[in-house]
């Protein structure tokens, strides 16, 4: 199996990540905003222990999130320096692939959904 794959396999990869990356920045905007609402209602000492554990983790993914994103532009840098300096063929040579990056996209992903699950019950316990 080979390491490489095409450039403009890569960048579309790029492409679709920065995407979703911006889809989940977005969803932790509506995910603080649920929180408010609800931190409104409730004053409890149980709520806030909880509160603080979902707002921490949300700190993480954003963290997260701007790393990912750091990557991906270094990523995609690289590829374009490549396509400068030897603009020949560029749309059907490969260099080498980005599985870490792919496999950090998954995990994030994977642990993004798992953090937004876990909020939403907590949140509905306190509605």
């Amino acid at each position: 199996m080979t390491n490489e794959k095409s450039i403009s396999t890569q960048h579309s990869e790029h492409n679709e990540w920065r995407n979703k990356l911006s889809f989940y920045k977005d969803d932790l905007k509506v995910m603080h905003h649920r929180i408010d609402e609800t931190a409104g209602k409730n004053t409890s000492k149980e709520f806030e222990v909880g509160l603080e554990h979902y707002q921490n983790q949300m700190i993480i993914q954003q963290e997260q999130i701007d790393i990912l994103n750091h990557h991906i532009n270094l990523h995609e840098t690289e590829l374009e320096t490549s396509v400068t300096n030897n603009p020949i063929a560029s749309d059907h040579r490969s260099m080498h692939d980005h599985a870490e990056q792919r496999e950090d996209m998954a995990k994030f992903e994977e642990l993004f959904a798992s953090l937004r699950k876990e909020l939403m019950g907590f949140l509905s316990k306190w509605m």
